[in-house]
């Protein structure tokens, strides 16, 4: 044998190893314990198919976290791709001061959860928020938005629309791949620039928009830091994501298997909404080089 066939093998040993060891092993492992009953202190019992029979036929919460994710999911998916797209076309104009507004409106992204979630309870507080003081300004009483159930959910998404950065890049980054022969083109024959938008730059930008859907339907139904700092789930749950629902199973209640089988399931909704996308971008996503037949 060759000892410098090896070399190559020796630079990717560590990434492959921490995947074995931190990623793929515990998934495995959570496979299997979610077929136990397992408790972190206390004995091992294997129970089969009970925890997901009693996920879906005998606790309520779980309908409820699913219900709540799944209403967030449909308010912050399609706000969150709508003003990243936004942004993007801002700083894709070629103005002064243009590195400095890239900078600024990429800077959320990289605050932490934990920090972003305290800089957000105090905007929304009822008494001294800022959010209600620029409200009162132009004569509105605002409403106390983390204690009420019917704006707690729409605080939520307001919060997670914050961190726009990434999506933004993206986005940036395949209106620049667009070749600008065909703005030239449509102008000389007259387009406006509401039909090139239209017609061609959201046609040659559905590549990107199809990966920015999929990490954006990823990330609503992982939600978890902001709800579990700003509300704890509440009021009355109308915050409780279902990833506050694995979470409370696996470290309140300490019922590891009930807690891993919960979380299969994110995974199966996750995995078939992914290939939901993915099956229909044969009729919505077009590349600069492909003829769609009509």
């Amino acid at each position: 044998m060759n000892w410098g066939d090896l070399v190559p093998y020796l630079f990717i040993a560590p990434w492959i190893i921490g995947f074995l060891a931190f990623t793929l092993g515990p998934l495995l492992f959570s496979l299997v314990i979610s077929f136990f009953d397992w408790p972190i202190v206390g004995e091992i019992t294997f129970i089969g198919i009970q925890n997901y029979k009693t996920m879906f036929t005998d606790d309520p919460l779980f309908w409820k976290s699913l219900g709540v994710t799944i209403k967030f999911a449909a308010l912050f998916v399609p706000f969150n791709l709508i003003i990243a797209l936004f942004l993007a076309i801002l700083l894709k104009q070629q103005v002064k001061g243009y590195s400095f507004f890239r900078t600024f409106f990429y800077l959320p992204s990289v605050i932490s959860g934990v920090a972003l979630a305290m800089i957000w309870a105090w905007v929304y507080n009822g008494e001294y928020g800022i959010l209600n003081y620029m409200l009162s300004l132009v004569g509105i009483d605002g409403p106390d938005w983390l204690n009420n159930p019917k704006s707690a959910l729409v605080a939520m998404v307001i919060a997670s629309l914050w961190g726009q950065g990434t999506l933004m890049l993206i986005f940036l980054a395949g209106l620049k791949n667009i070749p600008q022969t065909f703005y030239e083109a449509a102008s000389i024959d007259g387009a406006g620039k509401i039909y090139q938008f239209f017609k061609i730059t959201l046609p040659l930008l559905t590549p990107t928009i199809l990966f920015n859907l999929i990490t954006t339907i990823i990330a609503a139904f992982q939600q978890l830091t902001l709800a579990l700092v700003l509300t704890g789930g509440g009021p009355i749950k109308s915050t409780y994501f279902y990833a506050m629902y694995v979470y409370e199973n696996a470290f309140k209640y300490f019922k590891m298997g009930y807690s891993s089988a919960n979380a299969w399931f994110m995974f199966l909704i996750i995995l078939g909404l992914t290939m939901l996308v993915f099956k229909s971008s044969s009729a919505w996503v077009y590349y600069e080089s492909e003829v769609k037949s009509k």
